[in-house]
């Protein structure tokens, strides 16, 4: 590993436990987090990052594991049971990626896991109230499915960010609203 890939998995993995004290907003951190390397990438100059999809996806394990740990130890039902079946199906998709290295893999097994989570942890923090039927599941999960679709259609469909790093979507969208002026 390079001294680069060092530094970026030190902010990933410290970002993935706030989950354990607070999981909607340790959540989010670790969400926004996971999203940070694209800034590091730009920032940094220690080496580089070689294969950044298969780091990336390793990575985000450490994150995932923490929300599994939640949800197996602090929820019960339907939140737990269908957490554990989206961390389960998402392994197999991990494991068959890392296997062909096809992208096309995170298409068919996304990671539905993080959505439902985050969907789960916000209901269960300001509405506990609100009863988990399985019709409502059921309605839940496929909004859950539907809004991961779209994020991993943009990321490993339509690979709209594999030419960009975050500094140079910032410098091209500071230049068109530039243009407009």
């Amino acid at each position: 590993m390079t001294p680069e890939q060092i530094i970026i998995a030190a902010v990933r993995i410290a970002g993935s436990l706030p989950v354990l004290r607070w999981a909607f907003a340790g959540a989010l951190i670790a969400i926004v987090v996971d999203l940070s390397d694209l800034w590091m990438m730009g920032w940094i100059r220690l080496g580089g990052v070689g294969n950044y999809q298969a780091f990336d996806k390793w990575l985000d394990l450490v994150y995932m594991a923490t929300f599994l740990w939640v949800a197996v130890r602090q929820w019960d039902g339907l939140h737990r049971n269908i957490a554990v079946s989206l961390f389960l199906f998402r392994m197999i998709g991990f494991i068959a990626f890392e296997i062909t290295g096809n992208r096309f893999i995170l298409l068919a097994f996304p990671n539905v896991f993080e959505t439902w989570f985050v969907w789960s942890a916000a209901q269960l923090h300001w509405w506990p109230q609100y009863e988990l039927t399985p019709r409502r599941a059921v309605a839940w999960l496929t909004l859950c499915i539907a809004a991961k679709l779209v994020h991993e259609w943009i990321l490993h469909g339509w690979r709209i960010l594999d030419n960009y790093s975050a500094t140079l979507i910032v410098e091209d969208i500071a230049k068109a609203i530039l243009r407009l002026l």
